[in-house]
């Protein structure tokens, strides 16, 4: 009687619940795969983002399933409902931060404004990728800090990618005095662009006067070069004109300033 009233009927319940959650464990698993499949094939998403949606939709249909398993042996299921919801709030609050860092790894996993091995100064810092997570990404500085940087950061503010583009040129401004030869200097600046072959024709370089200063005649130099080119560049250029400056007599002065005393007579 016993048997008849109540093991028998717990005990297809039991299976019938066990059947829910084996069954629906399989399924959840096929889902999953399919759907990373048709993300990967868009060839636009980031793998890293495709393993994450992944993860978050494996999550909730398994959560799904349990509660479907649990309401095939009579829990009630709403009161549950509701609990994992009132959890899931408390924890949304208490990691605000958290949240946004999460919402602006995904953001930049989707647009990619940068990725990793690019040049950025983004969130303060100035320095290589070497991996963007869902959280934070991993960057190093020149003199090989290991920096990371929280994507809430990053994504809030100005991001300046140096890797973007195959060309940069360069700024760089020289000042002669003057009493020293205008067109010779001018002269001097072209002959050393031209004698550089790292240096590109086309976009053609800019040697122009800019200012006449307060104690200098200023000359902007603006070559462009491709990127991997530009401090070498930069560096090798300053060294150049500065000794060929020398050589050839021109000054590059420093900022003076002349001081006139009137005596007068009381």
């Amino acid at each position: 009687m016993i048997m008849n009233a109540y093991v028998v009927p717990w005990g297809i319940k039991v299976l019938m619940a066990l059947a829910i959650f084996v069954i629906g464990r399989w399924v959840v698993h096929i889902v999953v795969d399919l759907l990373k499949k048709l993300l990967k094939r868009s060839q636009k998403i980031d793998d890293m983002l495709i393993d994450f949606i992944g993860s978050i939709v494996n999550a909730l249909l398994i959560l799904f399933v349990i509660i479907a398993s649990l309401d095939q042996l009579g829990v009630d299921t709403t009161s549950l409902v509701a609990l994992i919801g009132a959890a899931g709030l408390a924890i949304g609050l208490a990691l605000q931060g958290s949240m946004q860092n999460f919402a602006a790894g995904v953001m930049i996993l989707v647009f990619k404004p940068f990725k990793s091995g690019d040049f950025i100064d983004a969130g303060g810092i100035l320095g290589v990728v070497e991996k963007v997570q869902i959280f934070s990404t991993v960057m190093r500085t020149g003199d090989n800090k290991e920096v990371i940087v929280p994507n809430g950061g990053i994504y809030g503010g100005p991001i300046t990618n140096y890797s973007a583009r195959d060309t940069r040129r360069v700024d760089m401004v020289f000042g002669i005095g003057y009493d020293d030869d205008l067109r010779k200097a001018k002269q001097i600046l072209l002959d050393l662009i031209a004698a550089d072959e790292r240096i590109l024709k086309d976009p053609e370089p800019v040697v122009a006067l800019s200012e006449l200063g307060d104690s200098s005649v200023n000359f902007v130099v603006r070559p462009w070069v491709n990127s991997g080119d530009y401090w070498k560049v930069y560096w090798d250029m300053n060294e150049k004109v500065k000794l060929a400056f020398d050589e050839q007599g021109i000054s590059i002065p420093y900022p003076q300033m002349d001081v006139h005393l009137h005596k007068t007579e009381d």
